[in-house]
């Protein structure tokens, strides 16, 4: 009976680590303009990573190893190694001598794709679920 519902623990990890995701996109566009956190430097962009949840079992009847996916586990959220933008604006508060200005790594548009893809992603999680619930209560009324 435990693997019954091992279909709803994959979907329920998979809507974790979107929500996670989605929480750190909608914080990348929130500071795409900032040039001066609380470090004093600009907002470097933030990624959620996550990692495969394995589980390796000794099948005793065979004497090996089984492999099987738990689902996924955000692992954390990394900064974005790409280069900071340098904009012209002498106006800004934050220009250097030269008037440029050092802003955050964030492309509003990246954001955007990645906001659909994440939110497409939950999406199918949910379906999955809502399927595996609708199969679990077919299976109940077969008893009736």
């Amino acid at each position: 009976m435990n693997d019954a519902f091992m279909g709803m623990r994959i979907s329920s990890s998979g809507l974790v680590a979107e929500r996670l995701r989605m929480d750190t996109i909608s914080s990348n566009v929130a500071n795409a303009t900032t040039t001066r956190g609380e470090n004093g430097k600009p907002y470097i962009r933030k990624i959620a990573a996550f990692q495969e949840n394995l589980q390796q079992e000794l099948d005793k009847s065979t004497g090996t190893y089984k492999t099987s996916f738990k689902g996924v586990s955000a692992v954390g959220i990394e900064d974005d190694p790409s280069a900071l933008r340098r904009v012209y604006d002498p106006s800004h508060p934050d220009a250097d001598k030269d008037g440029y200005v050092t802003m955050p790594n964030v492309n509003i548009l990246n954001e955007m794709a990645d906001m659909i893809a994440s939110t497409r992603a939950y999406e199918a999680n949910v379906s999955s679920m809502t399927a595996q619930k609708s199969m679990f209560s077919k299976a109940l009324e077969i008893g009736k």
